[in-house]
Parts: C-alpha cells; structure tokens; sequence
C-alpha cells in the first residue's frame, strides 16, 4: 500500500535544495532499481551518476540549459549498455550478435524499468526526481560527454534531490484514454473530445493558450513544444549515434 500511496502522490520536481544525499540512502535507491525486470535477466543497463558540481554545471548546458540540473545534488543518467555483455559473451567464446536495433530496443526498456524503479524508491525517501527529455535530444554530446563505448548509449537521466517546492500534481488522462479492454477500441470524434475535456479547460492550459497566441492546446504541442522539424532533426541525431555506437546492422 505505500508503493501505490507513492506512486499515486507523485509530483515532478524542478527546484531543488542543495543538501546532500547520503551515500546510504543513494545505494538503497538504485539498488531498488537494480531489482527491476529486465529482458532474459541479462541487465544491458548502466547508470551514470553525476555529484560533482562542476560536471553537473556542464551537463546543464547539454541539457538545454535546466537549472534545475545544476541545483540538485545527484544526476542520474540512465544507458541502454550491451558493452559489458558483449565483453562477457566474448571472453566466454560466445559470439554476441547484439549490434541490431532490435538490441538497442531491448537494453533501452531495461534502463527505463531501472529508472522508474530508482524513481519510485527516490520518492519514498522524501526526495524529489524529475525526468529528463532532453537525454534523447542530445544523445550524441552525451555519447562524448561521458565517452560513452561502442555498446552503450544514453536513453534517459533523472534529477534527483530534496525539493525546494510543492508543487500540484500534473493532469493526466481519464482512465477511459488510455485502457483497452481484450483489443483496440480506435477513437470516435465524441472520444477524442470526451477524453481531452477537462485537460483543455484547466486553467493552465488557458494561461498557455494566451500566451502562445493559438488556437488550443493541440497547436501548443505541434507548433511549440514539439515541431516537426525538431523531431525529423532529433531522430537523425539518434540514428547516427545508434549508428556510431554500433546498433544499426541490418545485414546480419
């Protein structure tokens, strides 16, 4: 009950104080991550953790300049790795055959359990965490920044520390938009709209909607937030990392 009493209070941090977390309490953390799922138990994760404040100043400006990077105490930057897998396949004389997409796939849903995992078990400690996009965006300057092997490559990063705020929970969607009972039940016009109602006519998204200049909230998200051509230009990023990285043979 109080896993689900956390899950259900979560809130996304972005002011923090800069007390230190104790090493104690660090390691139970990500040790709860460690017990994630991951596929075929083989663990193709890494976790990169950033304390030193001069680093964190650094990776601040990679990731689009949050202050929120700088302030808090602890980064955790989480890489799907078959690096380490494949060394051990390799001194056990088994041929590894994980430079596929498919590979990088599989080790990017382990990193994410992980990070969720360490995410949940952070919250019930009284710290705050806050998820990172940006990991993905900057994929490449990560790759240098941690010179990160052929193998390994960064799929996400949360900020992790005490908060500074408190702040009200982020909306989500009612259960009906995202629950499909047996198959996919495709969306009506009358879904669509019953479904988006009230995230539409939040005070907040009026407040964006003014701001902004548009029409409502869907313009925010493809005109604003998340534009077409920052998306073709991000995923080009991606591809040529996954590509130097050694997760894009196709030919067998």
């Amino acid at each position: 009950m109080e896993t689900i009493k956390t899950l259900l209070n979560h809130r996304t941090i972005r002011k923090y104080k800069t007390d230190p977390i104790d090493d104690r309490v660090l390691n139970e953390v990500l040790e709860a991550g460690f017990r994630a799922s991951t596929t075929g138990n083989m663990q193709v994760y890494s976790v990169i953790v950033s304390k030193d404040e001069q680093k964190r100043k650094e990776l601040c400006k990679l990731h689009f300049g949050q202050p929120m990077v700088e302030q808090a105490p602890v980064l955790l930057t989480f890489c799907a790795d078959f690096n380490r897998f494949n060394k051990w396949c390799r001194q056990r004389d088994a041929d590894p055959g994980y430079d596929n997409f498919l590979s990088f796939f599989t080790a990017s849903i382990d990193a994410l359990l992980v990070s969720q995992n360490v995410a949940v078990a952070a919250e019930a400690h009284g710290l705050g965490i806050c998820y990172l996009g940006t990991t993905t965006y900057q994929a490449d300057k990560l790759i240098d920044f941690f010179d990160l092997p052929e193998g390994v490559v960064p799929v996400t990063t949360l900020v992790v520390g005490y908060p500074a705020e408190d702040p009200e929970q982020v909306d989500r969607l009612p259960a009906e938009g995202v629950v499909h009972h047996e198959t996919y039940k495709d969306y009506s016009r009358e879904d669509i709209d019953r479904i988006y109602h009230e995230k539409e006519n939040l005070p907040l998204t009026a407040d964006l909607i003014r701001e902004n200049q548009l029409e409502n909230l869907a313009q925010i998200f493809t005109l604003k937030r998340y534009t077409k051509k920052d998306n073709i230009h991000f995923s080009k990023v991606m591809l040529d990392a996954l590509h130097k990285q050694g997760f894009m043979n196709h030919e067998g």
